[in-house]
Parts: C-alpha cells; sequence; structure tokens
C-alpha cells in the first residue's frame, strides 16, 4: 500500500519517523519536495489509519492513501489522464456519503489550476450520481500531482490526519487583524474542536501585540492581557481587556484569578514554558482549557518536544498536540 504524507520541511526527517513508529515495515520511496514524502506501507491503509487514530502523530500534518499512479506532461490533456484515473477509483467510493475532491500542485509550470482539477473531477464523479460537498466530506478522492506524475487515492475524510489538502489550512486575511499568529489560534481551535465558552474569562501570557486576544475578544470573553510591551491601540483601548504590564513569571505566583481559557504564545524554550503552565494550573478552570505553543530548536526537536509535554501531562490531560500549517519551529498543545 503506498501513501503520501507532508510535513514542515525542517521536520520532514521526525514525520518519516513517526510514519515508521506505526508501521516497522514502511519505507520511504521518495521525498517528491521538501515536507512531501511518498512512502510504502507493509500493512493496509485501514491498518495504518487506525494506528493513527490510536496515537495521532505530532509532526506529520496529513497523510492520503495512493492507490492509483498515472504519467503525466503538464499539459491540457492531463485532466483527462485523471478523469480516467478517477472513474477507476469509482468502486472505492461510498454511494451513501459525500466526496470532496483536494488537489495539491507540486512544482511549478502548470497550464491548469487546482480548480480545474477538482472542479473537472466532482462534475464526473456527480454525474455518476455522488452527492460532492466541500465543507465536511465524509470522503476524500486526494490528488498529488508533479510534472510526471499523479497520485490519487481514496479515504475517509477523518483518516487524513488534517480535512485540507496537505494539511495546508488556511484563513483570509482580515482588515482588524493584528498579527499572522491569530491563524495559528484560528487553526487550534478548528483541529482540536474546542469550543469558545459563550461567556467569561480568558489569559492570554505573552499577549502584545494582542492577535490572540483580539481572537478571545470577538468570542466574548473579558481578556486579562499579561505583556510589559503595548497591546495594539484599539485593544489597549477595549474595557474588555485588562492589560498588565508584567511577565507572565511574575504574575502568575501571585494572582488568585481563575479563567475558563488560558493562552500562551511566548517566546521561551519549550521546557521554561511547560513549567510556566504547571504554574497556571491553578488558574484554569475546572471546565476551561489552554493553548500553547511549544517554541523547539532546530536541533533535538523531537527530545524537546516530548520533554515538555511529559512536564505538562503532570497537571494536565492533553487534548493534543501538532505541529500545525502555520506554526514555525514550534507545535501547538491544547490542554485541560
Amino acid at each position: 500500500m503506498m501513501l503520501l504524507f507532508t510535513s514542515s520541511p525542517s521536520a520532514a526527517k521526525i514525520a518519516l519517523e513517526e510514519i515508521c513508529a506505526r508501521d516497522s515495515g514502511a519505507r520511504l520511496r521518495r521525498w517528491l519536495e521538501p515536507g512531501v514524502g511518498w512512502a510504502e506501507l507493509s500493512m493496509s491503509w485501514d491498518a495504518f489509519a487506525a494506528r493513527l487514530r490510536q496515537e495521532p502523530p505530532i509532526f506529520c500534518r496529513h497523510v492520503c492513501p495512493v492507490h492509483i499512479t498515472v504519467p503525466l506532461k503538464q499539459e491540457a490533456n492531463d485532466l483527462e489522464v485523471l478523469l480516467e484515473a478517477a472513474h477507476q477509483l469509482v468502486p472505492s467510493l461510498n454511494a451513501t456519503q459525500t466526496f470532496s475532491v483536494q488537489t495539491r500542485l507540486i512544482g511549478e509550470g502548470w497550464p491548469y489550476a487546482r480548480f480545474d482539477v477538482n472542479t473537472r473531477l466532482a462534475d464526473a464523479l456527480t454525474a455518476q450520481g455522488f452527492a460532492v460537498d466541500v465543507r465536511q466530506p465524509t470522503q476524500i478522492l486526494s490528488v498529488a500531482l508533479t510534472p510526471t506524475a499523479g497520485y490519487l487515492g481514496v479515504s475517509r475524510a477523518a483518516d487524513n490526519l488534517s480535512d485540507w489538502a496537505g494539511g495546508e489550512r488556511r484563513f483570509k486575511a482580515e482588515p482588524e487583524q493584528i498579527s499572522r499568529a491569530e491563524f495559528k489560534l484560528l487553526e487550534a481551535v478548528e483541529t482540536f474542536k474546542l469550543a469558545w465558552p459563550s461567556a467569561g474569562n480568558a489569559l492570554d501570557l505573552g499577549a502584545a501585540p494582542g492577535g490572540w486576544t483580539r481572537i478571545a475578544r470577538l468570542h466574548g470573553l473579558q481578556v486579562t492581557a499579561i505583556d510589559p510591551a503595548d497591546l495594539a491601540p484599539r485593544l489597549a483601548a477595549d474595557p474588555g481587556v485588562r492589560h498588565l504590564r508584567h511577565t507572565a513569571q511574575r504574575y502568575l505566583p501571585g494572582t488568585d484569578d481563575t479563567f475558563d481559557v488560558i493562552l500562551n504564545d511566548m517566546r521561551m524554550d519549550a521546557r521554561d514554558s511547560a513549567h510556566l503552565m504547571l504554574t497556571a494550573r491553578r488558574n484554569l478552570k475546572a471546565t476551561g482549557w489552554a493553548v500553547m505553543t511549544l517554541k523547539l530548536p532546530h536541533s533535538h526537536a523531537e527530545r524537546v518536544a516530548t520533554s515538555a509535554l511529559t512536564l505538562l501531562r503532570e497537571r494536565y490531560t492533553l487534548i493534543g498536540a501538532r505541529q500545525l500549517f502555520h506554526n514555525r519551529n514550534e507545535i501547538t498543545v491544547a490542554l485541560k
């Protein structure tokens, strides 16, 4: 059984190790581009997907099976080749479940766009009676294209680690956006299926300039923002934001305030940040949740991440830990 997997280019080796840890017989065929691997499994796709559910990876962002490989020439006729391959995969689709086509183009010089491939294949399958649902499909027809080959496979959306092609969850920038760090929090809430409380209080550690504070305010929470640096002017003027010009290390030991949500995107060693969150545990309500990033070094990233997560498990239940699309040299962790 063949599969494709994706990761941050800098974490590709670790992602491959995660694949092999769940299937000791897995072998890398080749890297299609940095962070995109084509590998051979020694087990069935269903068995491998079950392993991933039991032990979700941290650095691997997206996986999908490869049932058919076809030659391509980077010309318009490629669409006919892909259409024929899609027809061959029809028996693998469940006619009672919705589907979506997800396409990735690897390389440059394409005479067509992802939208063209998605539309052509989806229209053909819809004509055969399958119901398309782009937003929340049950099953995915995954299509990855290189200048010389196309890789196609069918799987349940729940088995791909991410609902987005290649794990690339993108958000539209808003005029009110304060920083790109907001995308990290939005992706984390979606990935870990966190529910914002209808009202309550949030603590934002290392808040400046206030991107995560802004997201919490959009959900109606009163926010205590901890940072010696300035917040964006509109947040500083927001009566729902209490800005304390302290470091988190100074604030936490001296407060008895409790919060429904705790946020931490501080730039510090992952293990130091984990220790800080152990202190913050008494400030998180029993029904609350926390999201934090763990900044990782360029070398021994997996070892540092494991150490920090071991610390966090002393006082928290780990909801999930992933290197999300909007992470750089870090992972995002959700806790309760």
